[in-house]
């Protein structure tokens, strides 16, 4: 049976492939751009101190205006209706400000899980609904089927290399019912074969890489510009004893794990802690940095409890996951062991549990402490 699905369309190839194939399936496609500016107005925010573009001035930015005109070429290849929607507002509020909060804690946050939540799968959402649509479809690489127990999860998608469920972990299961993710069966190369074959002016299109809204991947200088009222000061690399080792531009935007930017002799040293009322960073050796276990917050269980006997954790993007335990904790806390050592797990990064084959997401949460 034939139903209408909004597609949200980025711009890039992944997503004009998804809605081709929404099309090819028989139903009406809805294609929208959300137009995410460059993440901040110019002037003083009456929601926070923040001014300043986010982005400089002629760099690519994802989800922009140059992008809209892409995906509305995709959309007149496919002879699909599209639509800008401005959510200017609705980023810096939901993405941009906590990302700037966060850093200032401490904290090494994702904003791609944030705009997910909040964006694509709420606020996309209601739109879908308001327009009779059945529900959203994107162009994440992962997978909706069946569990255990008949109702509908994530699980990992075909191509494992270009996996996206670390960034989906947190969407309720109720979700699901109205999401679809055309691409969770192909290979990246299959995507870009099909644009070819569609003639969609995005089959070359490079992908875009590391945070859409700092394309340079100067994330210090983006916290500058969010936040010029607290301008970065020297203070002092301490080693773990309390021993001052070296001087830093100023602790906020460093992340655990991170060596380059230190300029320490006698390394290599890494990021061990980020203490950024002392204006202070705590460095150590690479075996430093090993642990295992950490403890997360708002843990979300899409099965609607923790998860119980030996399961897969992912502590970042990318990371292999580990075998491991969740021990859960009081409230929505919950502690997870590893059965070996995962690399520098940083405060304000997801940790992701799948299950023991390591296809279904079970849920996950926010990394508040590494230990030993």
């Amino acid at each position: 049976m034939s139903e209408r699905w909004l597609v949200a369309m980025s711009g890039g190839v992944d997503s004009s492939v998804a809605a081709a194939l929404i099309a090819r399936a028989g139903h009406e496609v809805v294609g929208v751009t959300m137009d995410l500016g460059e993440g901040s107005s110019r002037g003083t925010s009456a929601r926070g101190p923040m001014s300043g573009d986010v982005v400089p001035r002629g760099a690519k930015k994802c989800c922009g205006l140059p992008d809209a005109e892409d995906a509305r070429d995709v959309a007149r290849t496919l002879g699909i209706r599209h639509y800008t929607a401005n959510y200017r507002d609705e980023f810096k509020r939901a993405v941009i400000e906590p990302f700037v909060a966060e850093y200032a804690a401490g904290r090494t946050p994702i904003p791609c899980i944030a705009c997910n939540r909040v964006l694509k799968f709420d606020l996309l959402l209601r739109r879908a609904e308001a327009l009779g649509a059945r529900g959203v479809a994107t162009g994440h690489y992962a997978r909706i089927a069946a569990a255990p127990d008949g109702g509908l999860a994530l699980f990992r998608p075909r191509d494992r290399d270009k996996d996206q469920t670390y960034f989906l972990f947190d969407l309720p299961r109720a979700t699901l019912e109205s999401v679809a993710f055309p691409l969770g069966d192909l290979e990246k190369c299959e995507v870009r074969a099909l644009a070819r074959e569609l003639g969609l002016v995005t089959a070359e299109k490079p992908e875009s890489q590391g945070i859409c809204f700092i394309p340079d991947g100067d994330v210090r200088g983006a916290l500058e510009r969010l936040r010029p009222e607290t301008a970065p000061a020297p203070g002092p690399i301490t080693t773990a004893d309390g021993e001052v080792v070296g001087t830093h531009p100023g602790a906020v935007g460093y992340t655990p794990g991170q060596r380059r930017g230190l300029g320490l002799s006698s390394g290599p040293w890494y990021v061990r802690e980020v203490h950024p009322a002392e204006n202070r960073l705590v460095v150590g050796r690479e075996e430093a940095l090993h642990a295992r276990a950490v403890r997360i917050r708002e843990a979300r269980w899409l099965d609607g409890s923790p998860p119980v006997g030996p399961v897969r954790v992912a502590v970042r993007h990318r990371h292999k996951s580990v075998s491991a335990e969740v021990l859960p904790g009081p409230g929505d806390c919950a502690d997870i062991r590893f059965d070996s050592p995962v690399w520098a797990p940083a405060p304000g990064q997801a940790a992701v549990v799948y299950d023991a084959a390591d296809e279904r997401v079970l849920g996950g949460g926010w990394i508040t402490v590494a230990g030993a």
